[in-house]
């Protein structure tokens, strides 16, 4: 499981928490009468994510663990409070990004190996399979296909995309206002990036690498012809997918029972194309790629995928996706000092938008 920002450590007693009450850590400016606690006895086999809600590899991975039915403790990363900058985090994981996973005294930082360790580490006649055996050679080698085709879309600038061309998007769950603010974050959060290589200079080379990715990606995701390129592509792809759920109905023609993208059986390549048309709706692009009547079979599959128990507690009710994600980070922001570039504008900004969102939802369900 070894790569370049995977760590192993020798003694995982330290438990690198954020700035959350758990675990007996205290906050700064705080004083304690009790003498510390002792390190809690940490198992072989306990699971501890560190990842953010609205992180589509995280959500993947939460996924899986809930498909497999494990029991695993969840820390909450914010990415708009940018904690997966700070240096208990970057332990974890140099490349500033979740999820990590935390298994015993393994860390593994990187999706497709934090899939695979769970996979081959936790099976039985008890435990969900989402990769069937190799030597299931046609299965496992579509599930494979459908797994790389899928992960292989480039959903973060379908995202930024999107929220930057909003006028290429139908009913998005995102306000408004996110147009302008998305800009005014990425232009901050580069000269925050400066700022902390100057105080952190132990950790210069990766800020630097993600300042240069950072400020790619504006410009790359900003280009309204370069995203109507890739969302030409995207129609592609769903129209293999389509085919794909069409051959297992006429492969399966008269048997009674449940049909997903390869088999009869729930795999990994399924929790791949839910999560993915779940975040597709929820940017507004669910009209034009399959509820306009274009792809029935894609319809069908979302309807009966999300009635499924790990995605409804995973990704819950769409409607509610961002606020969900918004008011966590505006309380947590009144516990603890906010970053510089972020300060009051960010708190009003996001408790504007879960008024905002709970307007909306209420009147979209009830009006």
């Amino acid at each position: 499981m070894a790569s370049s920002n995977n760590v192993t450590p020798t003694n995982c007693s330290w438990w690198p928490i954020s700035a959350m009450d758990e675990d007996g850590k205290i906050a700064d400016g705080e004083e304690s009468e009790e003498p510390a606690a002792e390190p809690k006895p940490f198992s072989k086999d306990r699971l501890v994510l560190y990842h953010w809600t609205q992180s589509f590899s995280s959500q993947k991975v939460r996924l899986v663990i809930n498909e497999k039915g494990l029991l695993c403790e969840e820390r909450d990363v914010s990415l708009p409070l940018t904690e997966q900058k700070e240096p208990w985090f970057m332990r974890l994981n140099l490349g500033e990004e979740v999820p990590v996973l935390i298994h015993g005294d393994t860390i593994v930082s990187d999706y497709n190996q934090i899939i695979e360790h769970l996979e081959t580490n936790f099976v039985g006649e008890t435990v969900a399979q989402l990769i069937p055996d190799a030597d299931s050679k046609p299965l496992y080698e579509r599930v494979q296909q459908y797994r790389e085709l899928l992960d292989g879309l480039p959903m973060d600038a379908y995202t930024h995309g999107c929220i930057l061309h909003p006028e290429l998007t139908t009913d998005s769950m995102i306000p408004k206002y996110a147009t302008a603010e998305i800009r005014r974050h990425l232009v901050n959060a580069a000269a925050e990036l400066m700022k902390l290589d100057h105080e952190e200079p132990q950790l210069t080379e990766p800020y630097l690498s993600k300042q240069k990715k950072l400020m790619a990606k504006i410009l790359d995701h900003d280009n309204v012809n370069n995203l109507k390129k890739i969302l030409g592509d995207l129609a592609m792809v769903l129209d293999q997918v389509e085919a794909e759920l069409e051959k297992r109905k006429l492969e399966y023609e008269g048997q009674k029972c449940e049909l997903w993208l390869c088999g009869p059986e729930f795999t990994l390549a399924d929790i791949c194309l839910g999560a993915t048309l779940h975040k597709l709706k929820f940017l507004g692009l669910s009209k034009k790629y399959w509820e306009d009547g274009s792809r029935p079979n894609l319809q069908s599959f979302f309807v009966r995928v999300q009635k499924r128990y790990a995605f409804r507690k995973v990704l819950g009710d769409i409607h509610t996706t961002l606020l969900s994600a918004v008011l966590p980070n505006a309380f947590r922001m009144v516990k603890k000092k906010p970053p510089s570039f972020f300060g009051a504008s960010f708190l009003m900004g996001s408790l504007g938008g879960m008024g905002y969102f709970a307007y909306w939802f209420l009147k979209k369900k009830y009006m």
